[in-house]
């Protein structure tokens, strides 16, 4: 008896996803959020197979076009369509014809329930996270909810490049996956249905965050981190009860810089010394008594240079925008 890939698994499980909906796949920490003039169907919420979010309305502007990779159900193409609204506002790309059938399929019933909503706000394309059926530069923003965590570290890099490939510069990659601060034994990150399931794949927030600056994003934002799942040795065969967190990041297509990326997981610095203000000399001015967002190069610079009159907070792995860089 042939042993079947984790490809060939994780396509027939959403197969199978596609045509009724599987409570035991992803589980979303977190209600998607709603806007007045915005209806989402049940089907998508009940079939909604993602780990967070990759929408947040500030990242969309005027004119941009939207690349989602895993179509699942709709439910964030369908978010993405409501702040886009244009034709081809969002392509949605899925190896899994039946997913994308799906998708098609509950779009439909969203455009009862939403007058806004034109059949060609959203572009179906059958294509592969490592070879995207879209030119070079295409797109200002990529997303992805749950899906790169079922990659090896080799197929993983190649669609990390893939997405840089069709961003245009400035663009942003958003990603929704979860991480495990504990090495899982090889036998459970080798199981298939396990890592089908998002289970087994998971790797820490520094290898994460190490591989999209390897792939080219020379800023990256740590938006949210939150408990996700946890795995047990009865029911997974982990050697002890193993939490696994989500993490939603947005890696930005600037270039990284000699001293690295730039890293933002919530850290602040605070200027307490005698005069008004503290100009580091190097594009960071910080008022007195009012923290100032930074980013953790920043911060390991600033600490060397200004040591006394300074104070900094740890990463939160919670940032909402706004920082130095």
């Amino acid at each position: 008896m042939t042993s079947r890939t984790t490809e060939e698994v994780t396509i027939d499980l959403y197969r199978n996803a596609a045509t009724e909906a599987d409570s035991t796949l992803c589980c979303v920490s977190t209600p998607p959020w709603t806007l007045p003039g915005l209806v989402v169907p049940q089907i998508m919420l009940d079939m909604n197979y993602g780990c967070g979010s990759t929408v947040r309305p500030s990242d969309v502007f005027a004119g941009s076009t939207v690349l989602y990779i895993g179509v699942g159900a709709g439910l964030e193409i369908l978010q993405f369509a409501f702040l886009t609204r244009k034709p081809g506002g969002v392509i949605g790309v899925d190896v899994v014809d039946e997913m994308i059938e799906c998708c098609r399929t509950n779009l439909r019933h969203a455009a009862h329930e939403n007058e806004w909503l034109q059949e060609d706000f959203v572009d179906l394309r059958r294509g592969d996270a490592i070879d995207l059926p879209l030119e070079d530069q295409s797109v200002d923003l990529v997303a992805q909810n749950c899906l790169f965590n079922i990659f090896e570290a080799d197929r993983l890099d190649a669609a990390l490049r893939e997405a840089h490939r069709v961003l245009r510069d400035g663009g942003r990659l958003v990603l929704s996956d979860p991480i495990c601060e504990t090495r899982l034994p090889d036998e459970v990150r080798q199981n298939p249905e396990l890592r089908a399931a998002c289970l087994s794949g998971a790797i820490s927030m520094q290898e994460y965050l190490d591989r999209l600056v390897h792939a080219g994003f020379g800023t990256i934002e740590v938006r949210s981190r939150r408990p996700y799942r946890a795995l047990t040795p009865a029911a997974h065969g982990v050697d002890e009860v193993t939490l696994l967190e989500t993490v939603e990041v947005a890696a930005i297509r600037t270039p990284v810089l000699e001293d690295g990326a730039c890293i933002f997981t919530g850290r602040t610095a605070t200027y307490v010394g005698s005069e008004e203000s503290f100009d580091d000399g190097h594009g960071h001015l910080l008022r007195r008594h009012i923290p100032l967002e930074i980013c953790d190069k920043t911060a390991a610079a600033l600490a060397e240079r200004c040591p006394e009159d300074l104070v900094f907070t740890e990463s939160t792995w919670h940032y909402g925008g706004g920082g130095c860089c």
